[in-house]
């Protein structure tokens, strides 16, 4: 018998496996084709082949990002058997600029790796213990394909593989590739220069350098040294143009060549033009024109009494509603860029917020005129000086005309505000007309219009009230009470009093009065206090209405009362040529008399008396003179007429001539 060789005989007993595992797999049946299987580089796409020479259609097609598994003596995946099987990794990457790498492999059994279908690893035998192979390989630059292909003939299987650049700057001498995609803008909200780029394919990258030079220089300054692919930076200058350039590194210190400068001008923000400020009855309102690389706007507010304030606004516009009204407010504005620069502040202009327009204007018809009342409160609706009232028979009422003549006046209420009223007497009556005020300040600046009031105002009533009835005058103790009848027409508006004296003519007694009294409309009584001293009076009453008719104006006719007054005049004359001249009041009680007189040289005392009228004569008051020159007479009956004297008591003796004065006191209501 011939002897084979052992290794021959290995590969028979392999080949004698592999067609023992296919015919079973034949027999269980054909696995359908699965769907086309991608990985993203640099993620190894890995087959699985039932055979060692990677034949026919893979039994299984995953991803793997890491070589390096230990299957042992099983099956690497199911439906594949245990030995004589093969499996393949594959992938296509960019190797940026290449350079210098270290593949390491170990595998038991075969393992061979390829570039770009150049072998570059060989350990291809079928071994019982895990073989290692480290080599060294120069990748060019650019993109290219890996291959490792490994098989298991029999016994355990496993497999590791890695590459990766090497980095001492003693044997990478190659440079990275240039960066590319650089962009280079401005970015208006912070005023940086923003660059960007792509990313380098090198395996051994560091990082990147960016670099800027200001336009027309030859020196670049490094700014940034980054892992990013983006840089964002503040430009020393505004208003000036930069160029930036990027450049990468790798591990082993070589740098890259610039990519191709970028250039950025950045804008010095200029003072913003066409602020303008417009007062509204709700606010003042501004508006500027926009600045190139302006963020927002500072806006500087002054008031007439030397505050400051300063707001922020994105905006090219500000409605300012926390102004009071009528006085005057200066604004400027400045522009701010990203980074926080202003600008010089803009010209100065100012505005006025109007007074407030009047507000619950109450309208009260008349006879051809029209009153109108409404309040104010200066804390809230300004300095307001006056009002202009506008009048029309159509609307819109037309406040360009000049306004009619209205003169307010005012008056104070209990909670500080100001009532004002006016009233217009040159329409007509019987129309309807619209009204419209407008308050404006002491520089005659207006409000806005108020809300439209509308009139009609009555027509002229020319036709007197009834003359008054059912006078009757009855002569008192303290004077004359009058009663009359009231007077029932609408628009009464008051009786006139009227106290004569009656004249005998050749056919009849006429009473000659004059008015004395204006009473309320709704008065039907009156009481002259007068002294009763047994004249004959005469009285009649007179009634006007609210268009100023009055009956006896017009009529020149009224209903007479003719009385005779009582006679209390005290029996006994006081003689003339007193040194004192006596004054007689009420006092401040019911029933009280002052009395006061003016001294008199020498005298000690003063003495005084009250008449009786009774006893019929005067009687003393006190008991001892009174020193003073006042009198007070808390006892004086109420409802008749008193009479007093006063005279002087000397230190000789005798009395003077007394002083006398009376004085009329009305029942107590």
């Amino acid at each position: 018998m011939t002897t084979i060789p052992r290794a021959r005989l290995r590969g028979v007993a392999a080949l004698s496996v592999a067609a023992t595992s296919c015919s079973l797999l034949s027999a269980v049946g054909a696995t359908p084709a699965a769907a086309a299987t991608s990985c993203t580089s640099p993620v190894f796409k890995r087959q699985f082949f039932a055979n060692t020479s990677f034949s026919g259609t893979p039994k299984k097609t995953d991803c793997d990002s890491l070589i390096d598994q230990n299957w042992g003596t099983g099956a690497p995946a199911s439906g594949l058997p245990k030995d004589n099987f093969g499996v393949r990794w594959s992938l296509t990457r960019d190797f940026g600029s290449g350079g210098p790498f270290t593949f390491t492999a170990a595998a038991r059994d075969g393992i061979r790796v390829y570039v770009d279908g150049v072998r570059k690893v060989d350990i291809w035998k079928n071994v019982s213990t895990t073989q290692k192979k480290t080599v060294n390989v120069t990748v060019p630059k650019g993109t290219h394909s890996l291959r490792i292909d490994f098989v298991n003939w029999t016994g355990s299987a496993d497999v590791k593989f890695a590459y990766a650049p090497r980095t001492t700057a003693t044997v990478d001498k190659v440079k990275p590739l240039t960066p590319t995609g650089v962009k280079a803008v401005l970015d208006n909200a912070t005023a940086n220069a923003k660059v960007t780029w792509s990313a380098n394919k090198e395996m051994d990258l560091a990082g990147y350098r960016v670099y800027r030079r200001l336009k027309d220089s030859s020196t670049f300054t490094l700014v940034k040294t980054t892992t990013a692919t983006s840089y964002a930076g503040l430009p020393p200058e505004a208003g000036k143009t930069y160029y930036y350039e990027v450049r990468a590194y790798d591990k082993a210190g070589n740098v890259s060549t610039g990519s191709t400068d970028q250039p950025v001008t950045t804008i010095a923000v200029a003072a913003p033009a066409g602020l303008t400020a417009q007062g509204t009855d709700a606010a003042i309102v501004l508006a500027w024109k926009p600045v190139a690389g302006a963020v927002r706007y500072n806006l500087k507010r002054d008031d007439q009494h030397g505050h400051v304030l300063v707001r922020s606004v994105t905006a090219t516009a500000f409605t300012d509603t926390t102004v009071k009204r009528s006085e005057k407010w200066t604004y400027q504005v400045a522009a701010v860029d990203g980074a926080g620069r202003a600008s010089a502040y803009s010209p100065a202009v100012a505005a006025y917020r109007p007074v407030a327009a009047p507000q619950d204007i109450v309208a009260t018809p008349g006879i051809s005129s029209a009153t109108f009342t409404w309040t104010t409160d200066h804390a809230v609706d300004g300095a307001v000086y006056d009002f202009h009232v506008y009048r029309s028979e159509t609307l819109p009422v037309d406040t360009s005309s000049a306004p009619i003549r209205c003169s307010t006046t005012w008056k104070t209420l209990g909670d500080g505000r100001l009532q004002y009223t006016c009233t217009d007497t040159s329409p007509s009556g019987g129309r309807t007309y619209h009204y419209v005020i407008k308050a404006y300040d002491n520089s005659g600046r207006e409000s806005v219009p108020s809300a439209t009031v509308e009139v009609t105002t009555l027509a002229r009533d020319v036709t007197p009230p009834a003359p008054v009835t059912g006078l009757t005058a009855e002569a008192t103790e303290y004077g004359i009470e009058l009663h009359w009848n009231a007077d029932t027409e609408p628009d009464l508006k008051r009786y006139v009093v009227y106290r004569g004296e009656l004249i005998d003519g050749e056919d009849e007694r006429v009473c000659y009065g004059t008015s004395s009294e204006y009473l309320d409309a709704d008065t039907t009584s009156y009481t002259d206090e007068r002294l009763p001293d047994g004249e004959e009076r005469c009285y009649f009453i007179d009634v006007e209405d609210t268009s100023g008719n009055s009956s006896f104006r017009m009529t020149h006719s009224a209903e007479v009362a003719v009385v005779t007054e009582l006679d209390l005049t005290p029996s006994v004359e006081t003689p003339a040529g007193s040194p004192l001249t006596l004054t007689a009041v009420r006092g401040d009680t019911v029933g009280s008399v002052d009395l006061s007189w003016k001294s008199v040289t020498g005298a000690t005392g003063y003495l005084v008396q009250r008449w009786n009228p009774a006893a019929g004569a005067y009687e003393q008051l006190t008991a001892e003179p009174v020193t003073g020159t006042s009198y007070t007479d808390p006892a004086a009956t109420a409802g008749t007429t008193h009479f007093y004297r006063v005279t002087a008591v000397y230190a000789e003796g005798p009395e003077s001539v007394p002083a006398e004065a009376w004085v009329v006191l009305a029942p107590a209501e």
